[in-house]
């Protein structure tokens, strides 16, 4: 295994290549002077592949690519990717505002193709911050009077080889990982998996003889939609459980929908983080919802499937958690035991399926990778970052060196921190302070109402 430096300093290195780091990186190489470099351990962009499932699309609007909403006049944007395509009139017939799921996937890889500092098939494996550069000394004068910088050691996913890149600030782009909760986490995942694993399951599904779905919000509901339609072709059993009050539509009013704002994050920021912490759970149906049309393709899928008197062996039951998941075998066979409870009813009962898929959210645990700063990072006291209102980790050292995160601070900043279309608007200020100027200008009044008294 082969070992290299780079002899560069670069002003910042972004790990992890999700849309959030891809605007960044799109908007810092067509509008900045910043020196960039971003890494990511898949082969190349790829936006939730287990869910792109036909038919579906973005819960946001296409304006939420990764430049538009802070250089409506960039290459990059979602318009000009049309109109490379030769797909404008096409959109243009279309008449939809929100895109195919699959076509935002491609938008995405073609924006990422065109970026030189994107480097894919690249695994951030440690960074380390320094004070002093050993390996090549040349590097002093790039310090600029600085502090330090942080070392980032990369490993060559295909050939092995290790490679350490030097930057004066990181971004933090690695996105969520999927939940199961403890019940479900020891089991195979041949017949347990997580939502985000669906399509790569497909042909699992078509053999099952029963399959729950368990879990809420979109993903479940789509991952649900798509067994139904099939089931006449497969024949399985085919129940979902969610502990939600019911299978409910997101908020999707006009006026809902300015929380997605700078406005509301700025309102947000400053509650007190009890006050945070007590309402985002009260505010799940801005983000957790279903969407109005994925509501009714399943009812009326049901509805074609009741013609006749037919009565496919489907159940939805909202108001219901797994307390316990049971492996138990029926000779060569093996199926579950669900653990259940209703929880407004205070019944309990157990349930069998062959499959599971669970849609059971995500999660944001520190990486591995970020070990060697664990002193550095200041978290909460539920282990949370503790991030400043620009979107810099609080650290424990006062040094000029930043750390930007990219959809790790919902619980400082709010319900839009995980949505695409406030993902320029974070990377305006990112690359606001990474270049010391107003590259990408930051609007102050975004929306008509107000949040809060001034």
């Amino acid at each position: 295994m082969s070992t290299s430096f780079s002899n560069c300093m670069y002003d910042v290195i972004g790990v992890g290549i999700g849309p959030f780091n891809l605007g960044l990186a799109a908007l810092t190489e067509e509008g900045s002077e910043v020196k960039a470099l971003f890494f990511e351990q898949k082969p190349h962009f790829e936006w939730h592949g287990g869910l792109l499932i036909e038919e579906t699309t973005l819960q946001v609007p296409f304006f939420a690519d990764v430049v538009t909403m802070a250089n409506p006049k960039s290459k990059f944007s979602f318009i000009n990717y049309l109109h490379e395509h030769e797909r404008l009139y096409k959109f243009y017939f279309l008449e939809r505002f929100h895109i195919p799921r699959r076509e935002y996937n491609h938008y995405c890889k073609w924006v990422s193709e065109q970026l030189a500092s994107c480097h894919f098939g690249k695994k951030v494996t440690a960074i380390q911050w320094q004070t002093n550069i050993a390996e090549e000394s040349s590097l002093e004068e790039e310090l600029d009077n600085r502090n330090g910088y942080f070392k980032v050691e990369i490993e060559d996913v295909e050939t092995k080889e290790i490679r350490y890149y030097y930057a004066l600030n990181l971004a933090i782009g690695i996105g969520s990982a999927p939940y199961l909760p403890n019940s479900m986490s020891d089991h195979s995942k041949e017949d347990l998996f997580h939502s985000a694993e669906f399509l790569r399951n497909r042909d699992r599904l078509r053999q099952a003889d029963s399959i729950t779905v368990v879990g809420s919000g979109q993903s479940a509901a789509e991952v649900f939609l798509e067994l139904v339609k099939e089931q006449h072709l497969y024949h399985y059993q085919l129940d979902w459980f969610t502990r939600s009050k019911g299978f409910f539509p997101m908020e999707y009013s006009k006026l809902g929908l300015e929380h997605f704002s700078p406005d509301y994050i700025d309102y947000f920021y400053q509650l007190s983080q009890e006050k945070k912490d007590e309402q985002l759970p009260k505010q799940d149906l801005l983000y957790k919802g279903i969407s109005p049309t994925t509501i009714a393709d399943i009812y009326d899928a049901l509805y074609e499937y009741s013609v006749g008197g037919d009565t496919p062996p489907v159940r939805l039951l909202a108001k219901t958690e797994i307390t316990n998941v049971k492996e138990i075998s029926q000779g060569k066979s093996r199926n579950y035991q669900l653990h259940c409870r209703q929880w407004e009813q205070e019944k309990t009962f157990t349930h069998e399926s062959e499959v599971i898929v669970a849609a059971t959210g995500y999660q944001h645990p520190i990486p591995k990778f970020l070990s060697d700063l664990h002193s550095l990072i200041e978290c909460d006291e539920k282990g949370r970052y503790s991030v400043q209102e620009n979107y810099q980790l609080t650290l424990t050292q006062d040094i000029s060196n930043k750390i930007f995160i990219q959809n790790g601070e919902m619980h400082t900043h709010g319900v839009a921190a995980p949505d695409l279309g406030m993902g320029a608007y974070r990377n305006s200020i990112i690359i606001n302070q990474l270049a010391n100027r107003d590259v990408y200008p930051v609007t102050k009044r975004n929306v008509f109402q107000q949040f809060g008294v001034t």
